[in-house]
């Protein structure tokens, strides 16, 4: 990106970026090998299991909420 767009632009797509390259927990073998494939998309390396999450991160906000509502019944 080079010093165009301005520090606080640059500042949080390096955020943004950084979890969209972590590894995750996979919530089926339970190993910290879930990693993005393609635009909220996410598989695990180890089991093989494909998930659907956020764009940069695995889980977001609004999809835990979510979960814990569905959990409470």
């Amino acid at each position: 990106m080079g010093s165009r767009y301005g520090v606080r632009i640059r500042k949080l797509e390096s955020k943004a970026l950084e979890k969209q390259r972590s590894s995750y927990e996979c919530p089926v073998c339970g190993k910290q090998r879930v990693r993005r494939k393609s635009f909220a998309v996410w598989k695990c390396g180890s089991c093989g299991a494909v998930f659907a999450g956020g764009a940069y991160e695995f889980s977001t906000d609004v999809g835990r909420s979510a979960r814990k509502f569905l959990e409470q019944g």
